[in-house]
């Protein structure tokens, strides 16, 4: 005797069998590296698959691209943040001016600094904070994640920030005195 289907896992089915190629390709053209797009296709579908699951997603197809296309910009973001040059060791091609190792003395210290200062931070701060600047999501993602208001997000966004600002000694580059500006007649 056949066990009878679920017709959401039907609905998800039909939903990838559909939308496979197109969002492949679609990605692909975004990221450049179709190995990228298949990861990102998916992730996608992970994250996609609960809410069709569910009976959530009012519309399943653009709830998925709009997922994808995020996904995508947040693997480009990574990518300008920690460039990846393919067929050749950054090692190799490092200048002799390389730090040496009383520069890494002190950015290990500051790195402390830092890990020490989010720690400080309010829980809900640096929960925020993490989420934007490491997972690079959106106002709008994380509150969704969290099911907080963005305006809370964005409160706890910029207050995280001045902690830090606050907390961390470094010296902070001066900012223009106007000498690169163009000055009006």
């Amino acid at each position: 005797m056949e066990k009878p289907t679920d017709p959401r896992n039907e609905s998800f089915g039909a939903l990838y069998r559909a939308t496979l190629r197109p969002l492949q390709r679609t990605l692909a053209r975004l990221l450049g590296n179709r190995t990228e797009a298949q990861d990102i296709a998916h992730d996608a579908y992970m994250r996609v698959y609960p809410r069709v699951k569910d009976g959530s997603a009012r519309s399943p197809e653009a709830f998925l691209f709009t997922t994808a296309r995020r996904l995508a910009i947040n693997q480009l973001k990574r990518r300008s943040i920690a460039p990846v040059v393919p067929g050749g060791d950054a090692v190799d091609r490092a200048e002799a001016g390389a730090p040496g190792v009383a520069r890494q003395v002190i950015a290990r210290q500051e790195w402390g600094l830092v890990e020490e200062a989010v720690a400080k931070l309010p829980p809900g701060c640096r929960q925020v904070l993490l989420l934007r600047k490491i997972e690079l999501l959106s106002h709008q993602e994380i509150a969704d994640r969290l099911q907080l208001s963005v305006s809370t997000v964005e409160k706890q966004h910029a207050r995280a920030l001045r902690l830090l600002r606050a907390a961390l000694p470094f010296d902070r580059p001066a900012s223009n005195s106007g000498s690169d500006r163009k000055t009006q007649p």
